[in-house]
């Protein structure tokens, strides 16, 4: 286990806790950078009085990762983001292996999605009146349900479950392989998962053994196929679902790859963007033949969409 530490100001923290979350931290946790010095700031004020600040002037973010590798890679992508410019890393440090999944377990309750559909972790009973569930345990895989992006993603899949029907669909950037496993679950037909991390892949196959036991083939498969990118190689045009829950600036840097994907009259949908940042990402994906949409919003996240015309020329 590796620690992550950074040092943010006010006004970034909670947007650098949201985006260590979203790229798979297995916990965040805010301090005051300047503890037990003179400048130290007393933030919550008098009992029961409302909170005047959501954080210290200057506080210092720490986030666990399973390896150094993916602590490092966090913070190269953090670094990355063009919002970022304020945060440094103070270091990434080894820490003592502990059950961490064991000891946050009761933080855990099942997610809800919909009124019938739930993330529910192994240990808990499913919810009254869940008839679509998906088995997932925080802090055993890439993105668990509990982040605003990947609920309205699974609420978009659920809601538009017509369109999915028998369908291809393409997870590009799966992780856990939640959104897959929703397609899933929601009637596609065969989906690709995507990821550049292997652990992703592995995690995803995992996941899928678990949740859809009863789509298994004859030969014992299920209905998601999970590889690193050279698994649909080129862009060809041929799902009518793409899928990508990543952040802004890889959104962008992959718009006519992504754009590529989508067959004639298929949906594009993303997640992983700020709502300022709804205008840059029009502005790629234009550039491609896609028009986007805010389709949801949820703690300042936001869900785009897109359907490429019909008789698309691209």
């Amino acid at each position: 286990m590796y620690e992550l530490t950074l040092l943010a100001k006010e006004a970034e923290v909670e947007l650098l806790s949201d985006a260590l979350m979203e790229i798979d931290a297995l916990s965040v946790s805010v301090e005051d950078a300047d503890a037990d010095t003179e400048h130290e700031e007393a933030l919550w004020g008098e009992p029961g009085m409302p909170v005047a600040r959501e954080a210290w002037q200057r506080s210092t973010i720490k986030s666990l990762f399973p390896s150094e590798a993916e602590a490092l890679e966090a913070a190269t992508l953090i670094l990355a983001q063009e919002w970022a410019d304020d945060i440094h890393i103070q270091g990434i440090q080894p820490v003592d292996e502990q059950d961490w999944v064991r000891l946050t377990q009761s933080q855990f309750q099942p997610v809800p999605i919909t009124d019938t559909f739930y993330i529910v972790p192994t240990w808990h009973e499913v919810p009254a009146g869940a008839t679509t569930v998906m088995r997932l345990d925080p802090g055993l895989a890439f993105g668990t349900g509990t982040h605003p992006t990947t609920r309205m993603c699974l609420k978009w899949i659920a809601q538009n479950a017509a369109a999915l029907q028998g369908q291809r669909v393409l997870d590009y950037g799966c992780g856990s392989g939640i959104l897959a496993i929703g397609a899933a679950l929601f009637g596609s037909g065969q989906i690709d998962a995507v990821d550049i991390d292997p652990a992703a892949v592995d995690a995803t196959e995992a996941n899928a053994k678990v949740n859809l036991a009863h789509l298994k083939n004859a030969e014992g498969k299920t209905p998601i196929h999970a590889g690193l990118p050279d698994l649909v190689g080129e862009a060809q045009g041929s799902y009518p679902v793409v899928l990508a829950n990543i952040l802004a600036t890889p959104l962008k840097m992959l718009s006519p790859l992504l754009a590529g994907h989508v067959a004639p009259g298929g949906h594009l949908v993303l997640a992983g963007i700020l709502a300022r940042q709804e205008d840059e990402l029009k502005e790629a994906y234009a550039a491609v033949g896609l028009q986007l949409q805010v389709a949801n919003a949820e703690d300042g996240w936001i869900l785009m969409t897109a359907q490429k015309p019909a008789q698309s020329m691209a």
